[in-house]
């Protein structure tokens, strides 16, 4: 069985994103991209939501080609391209880059994926990672929280039906106070 796991950038008040959608609290260190970087190398399929994967996807394919690049920038835009994605989507038609289109039910086609042999997965964006937590999918959570409050937008976590115990697996720091927390899912108990 594959491991799924949800990891994002989160802002001290638990937000991935700032009112607006606003991310320019989350700018990278070099070493926290390579981080990223090395992540998105060892993932054996990604499953983002149409949002995220619209974000990255108007990047990340030519990256690599824009002036300034850097050679980690370079490393990141051509793993990202490499990686097998699958997109959820219900409004969008089309995706390219090594990328299979899901319309249906997230729910069924991330357990029947969990299921298949491979590589672990990492699932990206705030409304599918939140089906997938509620259905008790995921695995372990790599939270890198960044000493900022944004006051509001879109949470980390979504309301549950039941609490879900953690182990705590690794901790990390990052340059300007940032702070890598990994946990595992130990087990669901009824609220």
């Amino acid at each position: 069985m594959r491991k799924l796991t949800f990891g994002m950038n989160v802002s001290l008040d638990g937000y991935i994103a700032a009112p607006g959608d606003d991310l320019g609290w989350s700018v990278p260190s070099d070493e926290l991209f390579q981080w990223w970087s090395d992540r998105v190398a060892a993932t054996g399929l990604a499953l983002y939501g149409r949002k995220l994967w619209e974000s990255m996807s108007s990047h990340w394919p030519t990256a690599d080609q824009q002036p300034g690049v850097t050679p980690a920038q370079i490393e990141y835009a051509r793993r990202w391209r490499d990686m097998p994605k699958v997109v959820f989507s219900s409004t969008i038609t089309t995706v390219d880059w090594n990328t299979r289109l899901v319309t249906g039910d997230a729910v069924t086609e991330i357990t029947r994926l969990k299921a298949e042999d491979g590589g672990p997965m990492d699932i990206g964006g705030a409304t599918l990672a939140a089906a997938a937590m509620r259905a008790g999918l995921i695995d372990e959570y790599a939270i890198v929280t960044h000493p900022v409050l944004v006051g509001g937008g879109t949470p980390f976590f979504t309301a549950l039906d039941t609490w879900v115990n953690l182990n705590l697996v690794e901790t990390r720091t990052f340059p300007d106070g940032l702070l890598l927390t990994r946990y595992e899912t130990t087990h669901r108990n009824s609220l």
